[in-house]
């Protein structure tokens, strides 16, 4: 009847939704076709109530993990843990639609959690199950319909063989080794009772609050100065935090100014390590010029490393590589460069060279003149073999605003060529384009200028620039140290690893 089933341990699947349940049958109502298990598991987990019952209609599928023998107790308190995970196949059962059960023939379910069971009761044991004890007429009986065997199932290591012994006989089995070795080893590893494992999480928040680690790090500190192990500094000092570009090894002490020129500078500017870099006249800077191009620093060169520089420069200015990618081609940064009929104008042609053959669209305007400077013939010969477009009047100029404008309209000498026309009517379409304007070695601050400036480019040393020159860089150009110091100035070079380095004013 429904109470020979009571005491036996199964495995109860509700579906994905409910999941699996393991414990032992504590009560089977045939009236309300329920069945109830205490000390449940729930997915391999202890549940927190002692008793769960199922309706037939919620279960899926049901095995029957082990049947006690006669003598066993049929209580819930009377249930190992460890039972839970008694391997092996029993009945698998699972109800129709009907109402009626019909025999599975599947195997056992990988989803449904399987405990490792206790070696210590299960290794050395054989459990001889029959058939009348597996399927007897009880709750089973009405809702399972089980296929007839002619001799009994012996259970062992999850295996069925024939056997005709009592149902409820258990044999051990031989070990194989002598004086319990093998049983010791497994009661080490596996003896430990389940029940001991707490049923609540650990609090990481609440152990981690009772670590003081002010305290902690007092302690050390206090530690150190009365073993005297600090390496660094003294007691009452922390020791010193450098940044990854610093040197840790003690070295001589800096010096910041290491550029001497043989007059006091109206100005002086530093770099962004704090080196001194001062100004010089526009005589002294005419000199230093001339003594290297007599060195064999020649005009040419020295336009082609400011339109390098130059070029660089405003590449930087324009977006780098994240708009200068061949991934933008419609991106393409569009480059106004108004230029004299002087070496200052020559220097802006080599820069809008580059700028061209590094895919800028360069507009060139350039007054028209009867005689111009060779260099100027050289730079522009150069420059009609790029995809630059070059214009001499200002209604060829774009109405729209451009990325960039490059100034080399003045000059240092003559300033007569303000008062032409094309030079103010260059003058206010770069005031009213509203783009942002680069000045390439720009005059002194005595001379006004008609372009306020963003940006300055300085060759060699700067000038005692004014305030319209915008921010200053200076850009190498290749002049020799010891063309310096024939020009009586004390140079070391401020620019370390780069050609063109900001300035500051201090």
């Amino acid at each position: 009847m429904a109470t020979d089933w009571l005491g036996s341990i199964v495995s109860i699947n509700c579906g994905e939704s409910l999941g699996v349940y393991q414990g032992r049958v504590s009560a089977v109502d045939q009236v309300s076709q329920t069945i109830s298990l205490t000390r449940p598991f729930h997915n391999g987990v202890k549940c927190l109530v002692p008793e769960v019952t199922f309706r037939a209609g919620d279960i899926t599928e049901l095995k029957i993990l082990e049947i006690p023998g006669p003598g066993d107790s049929r209580q819930c308190g009377d249930l190992q843990q460890a039972e839970m995970g008694i391997p092996g196949v029993g009945c698998q059962v699972g109800p129709s639609q009907n109402g009626t059960g019909k025999v599975m023939k599947k195997p056992m379910s990988s989803s449904a959690p399987q405990n490792i069971p206790r070696r210590t009761d299960m290794k050395n044991q054989d459990i001889i199950v029959s058939p009348q004890q597996q399927c007897s007429k009880s709750y089973m009986d009405r809702h399972v319909e089980v296929l007839p065997q002619s001799k009994g199932f012996r259970r062992r290591h999850n295996s069925w063989s024939s056997s005709s012994r009592h149902p409820n006989q258990v044999t051990p089995k031989k070990s194989g080794l002598k004086n319990g070795q093998m049983k010791s080893k497994d009661d080490e590893c596996f003896g430990d009772d389940i029940d001991e494992i707490p049923d609540t999480d650990f609090d990481f928040e609440g152990n981690l609050a009772l670590f003081d680690k002010a305290a902690v790090f007092e302690e050390i500190e206090t530690y150190e100065r009365r073993s005297g192990t600090r390496s660094r500094g003294t007691p009452s000092e922390k020791p010193a935090r450098y940044r990854h570009d610093e040197n840790i090894l003690e070295s001589e002490p800096i010096v910041y100014r290491r550029i001497v020129v043989p007059q006091n500078a109206n100005k002086e500017f530093c770099t962004d390590s704090g080196l001194v870099v001062p100004s010089v006249s526009y005589e002294l800077h005419k000199k230093l010029l001339s003594v290297a191009e007599k060195h064999g620093l020649t005009l040419e060169r020295r336009l082609e490393m400011t339109g390098v520089c130059a070029s660089q420069m405003a590449l930087s200015l324009l977006g780098g590589p994240n708009r200068l990618n061949p991934k933008n081609v419609h991106q393409r940064p569009t480059v106004a460069l108004l230029c004299g009929p002087h070496v200052k104008g020559a220097q802006g042609i080599s820069c809008g060279r580059h700028l061209s053959n590094h895919d800028v669209h360069v507009i060139l305007f350039l007054p028209n003149f009867v005689k111009m400077l060779e260099s100027i013939t050289n730079e522009l010969n150069l420059f009609s073999k790029t995809q630059g477009q070059q214009v001499s009047s200002v209604k060829d100029l774009p109405d729209t605003p451009v990325d960039l404008v490059i100034n080399c309209l003045d000059c240092h000498e003559n300033a007569f060529l303000r008062d032409q026309p094309w030079y103010k009517a260059v003058v206010d379409w770069a005031n009213q384009n509203r783009a942002p304007v680069l000045s390439i070695d720009p005059p002194m601050s005595e001379m006004e200028q008609g372009i306020d400036a963003k940006w300055s480019l300085a060759l060699g040393l700067p000038l005692p620039l004014g305030e319209r020159a915008g921010r200053v860089y200076l850009c190498d150009i290749g002049i020799p140290q010891k063309v310096f110091q024939e020009v009586g100035i004390n140079y070391h070079s401020p620019f370390g690893c780069k050609f063109v380095i900001p300035l500051h004013s201090t």
